[in-house]
């Protein structure tokens, strides 16, 4: 089985004198249209940009692609007079000054959701695994559903919201749970249970495709893949790349326990939930609940059970190197932390914003 990987990140679009988001008007995606074809779109928020690779067999592939699109999508905003930035959420500017995307699709989004779409101002990484098929696929989202706040807890990377420090090393994933039908999913005994549950909303007019459907996690509507949807948009391209890397040889290990015939054990969405809201604020300075112990423990060592778990299918995969950039993650801190450690030795959210757009474009050689 060749477990491959498309990634998707979502960037700000920031103007260099102000360091506010500023919008694009089209710059930006009319240009990188002409070059990455479907790999670059608009999303709902002006200021917002995302570029997706093509589907990647193994994670050099994936790396080489990740650092293209930071690449032409920098070069495009700097002749723009525009730069890019990495953060799950831009750390003063405000949502209500941001314009719209004019789409039927996004009108149809702020319609429903009014105020709950037009203040989601927020920046993610979502990345797809491939998978033999929706029936397995189903019961990898059931048991990868465990490891989603660990996965969280390493890329947490929005400690500021409308120039207030927050408290949270996540408070992006806050501002998108006003948001229907997010969070962690409920577990599905079968393919068949789950598309029961799509076919009710549509039917109800819930929603009109399953890509309505905003999960932390979801088997993704039209490939055969699993979509992770819970981290914030890392500054450095090499930590996208680690957690990659990381959703990757998970899928790998627990479809590798599922052909041996043991199962990893499920658990509740409402425990899971408890370590994301943990994750959520604490980051990796926090505990997370061991179930099986039923105690906390502290999340750099449940990182680390994470990697010990995962490490007999990383050589299999070719990602060692990649996935032991998480160590330095673990020692060094994640996005969040380096965003706090410049504020307060400056006090000044705009040396906040310089420091997230060079760590954005560090290492794209």
């Amino acid at each position: 089985m060749e477990y491959t990987l498309g990634i998707e990140e979502e960037f700000m679009v920031i103007d260099p004198e102000t360091r506010e988001l500023r919008s694009h008007m089209q710059q930006i995606v009319e240009g990188g249209k002409v070059i990455l074809a479907e790999r670059v779109k608009a999303e709902m928020h002006q200021a917002v940009v995302e570029v997706g690779t093509n589907i990647c067999r193994n994670i050099q592939e994936a790396k080489t692609e990740v650092k293209y699109l930071r690449n032409v999508i920098a070069d495009l905003a700097s002749k723009a007079g525009l730069a890019i930035g990495a953060a799950g959420t831009h750390p003063f500017s405000l949502w209500s000054e941001q314009p719209i995307t004019e789409h039927p699709r996004y009108e149809e989004i702020v319609n429903e959701l009014q105020d709950t779409a037009r203040g989601n101002l927020i920046f993610g990484l979502h990345v797809h695994v491939g998978i033999p098929d929706r029936n397995i696929g189903l019961q990898l989202m059931n048991a990868v559903r465990y490891f989603l706040p660990h996965i969280f807890a390493l890329s947490t990377n929005s400690p500021f919201w409308e120039g207030r420090n927050t408290g949270f090393k996540s408070f992006r994933t806050k501002v998108f749970d006003k948001f229907p039908r997010t969070g962690i999913p409920e577990f599905f005994s079968s393919v068949g249970e789950y598309d029961d549950y799509i076919g009710t909303l549509i039917k109800t007019n819930c929603i009109d495709n399953a890509k309505k459907i905003w999960w932390d996690i979801r088997l993704h509507p039209f490939f055969n893949t699993i979509e992770f949807r819970i981290c914030d948009v890392p500054m450095l391209v090499d930590e996208t790349i680690a957690l990659a890397a990381v959703m990757q040889a998970l899928i790998a290990k627990l479809e590798k326990l599922m052909k041996q015939n043991l199962n990893f054990r499920l658990y509740r969405k409402a425990l899971i939930s408890e370590n994301k809201w943990r994750a959520a604020r604490y980051g990796l300075d926090g505990k997370l609940i061991d179930f099986g112990k039923q105690e906390e423990v502290p999340t750099r060592d449940l990182v680390y059970e994470l990697l010990r778990f995962i490490d007999d299918v990383v050589d299999d995969l070719g990602s060692r190197n990649e996935i032991n950039y998480i160590y330095r993650i673990l020692e060094h801190g994640t996005g969040a932390d380096r965003q706090l450690n410049v504020y307060r030795e400056t006090g000044d959210l705009k040396k906040v914003v310089d420091y997230i757009v060079q760590q954005t474009n560090q290492n794209l050689d």
